[in-house]
């Protein structure tokens, strides 16, 4: 069985509970995904599918490679390819499809997604520095201060100083799921989940269960 889906955040609503209780959730659009290559012990060392999500359109299926269409052999090429490890393969076929029918209602999920991209960003908004006193006469602001010291004359590695801030691959474990909407392809999820509104995520079970 499939251990995940792609998907693609859609947004940030709310639900009740029967007791009046309120619930902040994400909605995902999750799948459908279909299966474009499997791999095996024997072939590659391991067993995984690589399932496709979102099916390019016949103008663009003819823009593809042909590196790209061979992969795909007589499957429709998709603009996003993804790996989930499975312990086999054996009852999986090639272009079988997958929705939100793997997941319920209550199980635990790990979102992964790109987070958003900050841009340069000074130390106050990259690691939440105090900064400088703020009263008449004082000059330091929102620099970082001091960055070292006379002995050993260099700046350690991995200090935190000013630089690129977001636009990195962020994992979000063990959210609930709250509820699914199988008619909308859609995974209601508790809490937030990393990236902006549009942007492709992937849904996996949880490794921590």
């Amino acid at each position: 069985m499939l251990q995940g889906l792609i998907g693609t955040k859609l947004g940030m609503t709310q639900v009740f509970t029967e007791e009046g209780t309120r619930i902040p959730v994400t909605v995902i659009q999750a799948g459908p995904v279909t299966v474009i290559q499997k791999k095996t012990v024997e072939t590659d060392g391991y067993n995984a599918l690589q399932v496709g999500f979102k099916p390019y359109n016949e103008a663009k299926v003819r823009k593809q490679t042909k590196a790209r269409k061979g992969h795909f052999a007589e499957q429709t090429p998709t603009q996003f390819l993804r790996e989930f490890r499975c312990e086999t393969v054996e009852d999986i076929e090639v272009g079988q499809t997958f929705d939100t029918s793997i997941f319920e209602v209550g199980s635990k999920v790990d979102v992964m997604g790109t987070s958003k991209g900050r841009g340069f960003s000074g130390v106050v908004k990259r690691y939440n520095f105090a900064g400088g006193p703020a009263s008449h006469g004082h000059r330091l602001g929102r620099k970082s201060g001091s960055i070292g010291q006379a002995d050993p004359a260099r700046v350690f590695k991995n200090k935190k100083m000013a630089g690129q801030y977001g636009n990195v691959r962020v994992t979000t474990m063990s959210l609930e799921v709250i509820d699914i909407k199988p008619e909308l392809n859609a995974i209601l999820v508790k809490g937030a989940i990393p990236g902006a509104t549009g942007g492709m995520v992937t849904i996996s079970k949880a490794a921590k269960g």
